[in-house]
């Protein structure tokens, strides 16, 4: 008797790497890839006529991001569970995946079979997550660590997006690049941003952004 393979939705806008983690996926004998989108509009476009049984989705996306998308699809398919496959850090970005009902987070540079476990893992209703990062978000449930996070936390994901952009020291123009949006809209995330960071110019932000991805890298 044939062995049920799971169907897989990829959401990449990097073709190569699509191409690469379908390979791997199509070589298991339990799992298959059935349909792939480059972005969050396409993807909940292709999702109304296909039910998938995992989405891998990234976070660099153009149109939204892979939180914005998670949260949508969660929204709209409420039993797809989604894994965040990313190149960012999961310390900026995996509770912030968590709370927008991403099943779990996993980096681009792990290796193959560390990817294919968090797959199955997710797969068999469970979550897929570090050991740090598992014990951070525990800590803040638990209330070992504030609720109110710092003031970092505030941000929506798209404005922790610029921000980061910002403390990497990033010109507005290639921040819209980035994001793929206008300078007008990056120039409202600013705006956003030092409201709520209680910052009052562009050079306070930056350095404060500097500074902040420097601490919280040690």
């Amino acid at each position: 008797m044939e062995k049920k393979k799971y169907s897989v939705f990829i959401v990449d806008d990097h073709p190569m790497m699509r191409d690469g983690i379908s390979q791997v996926i199509n070589q298991q004998p339990d799992l298959e890839v059935i349909a792939e989108a480059s972005g969050g509009p396409e993807a909940l476009d292709k999702l109304s006529d296909i039910s998938p049984e995992i989405a891998l989705v990234d976070i660099s996306l153009k149109g939204m991001n892979g939180i914005e998308l998670t949260r949508e699809i969660r929204k709209r398919f409420k039993n797809l569970p989604v894994l965040i496959l990313s190149m960012h850090p999961e310390k900026y970005y995996a509770e912030r995946a968590v709370k927008a009902g991403a099943k779990g987070y996993i980096m681009k540079h792990e290796t193959s079979d560390k990817v294919l476990k968090a797959i199955r893992r997710v797969l068999e209703g469970k979550f897929y997550l570090s050991e740090d990062i598992s014990e951070k978000i525990i800590s803040r449930m638990s209330g070992n660590i504030s609720q109110s996070g710092t003031s970092v936390d505030k941000l929506s994901n798209r404005e922790f997006e610029a921000f980061r952009y910002v403390g990497s020291g990033l010109k507005p123009q290639q921040i819209a690049e980035k994001l793929f949006v206008s300078v007008k809209t990056v120039e409202t995330y600013y705006s956003r941003i030092k409201e709520k960071l209680s910052l009052k110019s562009a050079s306070e932000l930056r350095q404060f952004a500097v500074n902040w991805f420097k601490e919280d890298s040690k």
